[in-house]
């Protein structure tokens, strides 16, 4: 059979583009074709008059374990936001630390009212497997949704709507119907690392992986067309280019390879993030904050100042405000100015001056994952084309970098 390519990878967002550094690093021949102007896929940042605005508002956690094998986390030069959270009170804010990384804090906020001390521990019972090595090895049976394991443990009041609002936001669910062993993951992953973001953005992530591909990389090339052919597989794109290729690495999103894979798409959640630029400083912990109160108070999950963790952010003398609202299938878009204003009572300031930069709408923001939690799925469809992606892992820049390190060790087993 006659080949142009050994490996031909549709998409270059972080699975793919990771897929292909390992199949090229083994020296296979490999393509990238991405139908986008920019590799990252759902990781992209756009620079709108100085200030930078990842798209769907987006953080890198410095302790996800797959980062270490690929990418030169010192070269991003992160800029970490504060250990905690922070907590929009009826009556001004306040801070919940991060108990392991701001332990001296830990009396200071049980003596406050609103944190009970029987909620304290209630939150500890639930996250103790999260901070024990080896404890979150669930058997399927064993995992529930999120709200029912939070139920089970007994935990209310105040400490209960932060860990539900704080991770509605992490997640894009509000119903707790995600599957409570994934959100113990990722508690974990606070626990043993602070949110960051790259001086350059989010898309220096996806584009220093890429730098490593070269030309192998296509840009404004879209895929039309995979059909099995003389032993492989002819790619067709829309431009009319064509690829003879062995093997075929579906790494689009999840409801971009439902068209090339056997299966029902993924469900996906979608967000919401509006960018606001404000000359006023911001005298706040450069954290991420959510509504504390009782009741619905608007359709934000989570606001912050963006560039009193990362100045990098807006210009100097400038400073960028970001705020997220959750986006459900065939829901309307929340208007900007109820995320204006919720935004601003959450943040507790005057947003009178604040200007709009940008709007960013991503209705596949991420995969579903419900309980039981299913890592790991097969990165084979029963036609023969490979597949990758945070949909076939956990929905997290892990699972995708993982998953396409899986999936190129898989094919490099197929065509040893």
């Amino acid at each position: 059979m006659d080949v142009d390519a050994e490996v031909v990878v549709v998409g270059a967002g972080l699975a793919g583009l990771r897929c292909a550094a390992v199949l090229a690093a083994a020296g296979r021949e490999v393509r990238v074709w991405e139908a986008a102007d920019e590799v990252g896929g759902r990781i992209r940042t756009d620079v709108v008059d100085g200030f930078r605005c990842d798209r769907g508002f987006q953080v890198l956690n410095p302790a996800y374990p797959e980062l270490d094998s690929c990418i030169d986390v010192a070269a991003l030069r992160l800029q970490p936001f504060g250990p905690g959270v922070g907590v929009r009170r009826e009556r001004g804010s306040v801070v919940l630390a991060h108990p392991l990384r701001a332990p001296s804090r830990l009396p200071g906020m049980l003596a406050r009212r609103g944190v009970r001390p029987g909620d304290a521990v209630a939150l500890a019972r639930w996250a103790y497997p999260a901070l024990r090595p080896g404890h979150l090895k669930h058997s399927p049976g064993e995992d529930t949704t999120l709200v029912a394991a939070l139920d089970r443990c007994g935990l209310s009041g105040e400490l209960r709507r932060v860990i539900d609002r704080f991770l509605s936001g992490v997640v894009l669910d509000d119903t707790g119907a995600t599957s409570n062993a994934f959100a113990l993951l990722l508690v974990r992953m606070f626990a043993l690392g602070v949110p960051a973001l790259p001086e350059d953005g989010m898309a220096a992530l996806p584009r220093q992986l890429a730098a490593s591909l070269g030309d192998r990389v296509t840009l404004n090339r879209r895929v039309a067309d995979v059909t099995a052919s003389d032993g492989g597989w002819r790619v067709s794109a829309d431009d009319g280019a064509t690829v003879q290729a062995r093997e075929v690495v579906i790494a689009t999103d999840a409801t971009a390879a439902a068209q090339w894979i056997g299966g029902a798409a993924v469900p996906t959640r979608g967000v919401v993030t509006d960018w606001w630029a404000t000359d006023h400083a911001w005298t706040g912990p450069p954290m991420l904050f959510v509504d504390g109160r009782s009741g619905a108070r608007g359709p934000v999950v989570n606001a912050a100042v963006i560039s009193a963790a990362a100045p990098t952010y807006a210009p100097p003398g400038r400073h960028l405000v970001a705020a997220s609202a959750l986006l459900g299938r065939g829901d309307p878009e929340p208007a900007e100015l109820q995320l204006r204003a919720h935004a601003a009572e959450i943040l507790d300031v005057d947003a009178s001056d604040w200007q709009p930069v940008i709007r960013h709408v991503i209705p596949d923001a991420l995969p579903v994952q419900p309980p039981p939690l299913t890592v790991r799925r097969p990165v084979r469809d029963a036609s023969g084309l490979w597949v990758c992606g945070d949909h076939r892992d956990t929905a997290s820049i892990q699972g995708a970098l993982v998953s396409g390190r899986r999936a190129a060790a898989a094919v490099l087993k197929a065509l040893s």
